[in-house]
């Protein structure tokens, strides 16, 4: 007499326990997908081409090198991190501008208006440790 209780007690302790994440499942969850134009973005400019880029300035003097290229926390706004100063890496100062204010041209990346005096007074950009 007991064990048909026990089991059942059993059954429906599973059943509970396992239902807990299904009532998740059936939460609607809808993606905003956007028609985009894959001529005109193949002719874009790729992350891994893009770092390691040096930045001229309007005078077509070097003032900097792109280190790496990072996203806000909220994903909207891009930023391109620069290496300035240094040699071989050596001594480099690292500073962050918006990748809108970088200009591309088939064979440069520019900062209309930048200078290496300019850059340097920019706060010094650290990478997080974690």
């Amino acid at each position: 007499m007991r064990t048909p209780i026990i089991l059942a007690s059993a059954a429906m302790i599973c059943g509970v326990l396992l239902s807990g994440p299904l009532g998740a499942q059936g939460v609607p969850q809808t993606v905003e997908l956007v028609k985009v134009d894959l001529h005109l973005l193949s002719a874009g400019y790729r992350s891994s081409k893009v770092v390691g880029s040096s930045v001229v300035n309007d005078a077509n003097e070097i003032i900097g090198k792109i280190d790496d290229l990072l996203v806000s926390h909220d994903g909207k706004q891009p930023y391109a991190v620069l290496s300035i100063g240094g040699f071989l890496g050596v001594g480099s100062h690292l500073v962050v501008v918006p990748y809108d204010s970088l200009t591309f041209t088939e064979k440069q990346v520019i900062l209309p208006g930048g200078t290496k005096e300019g850059l340097r007074m920019l706060p010094e950009f650290k990478y997080a440790t974690s």
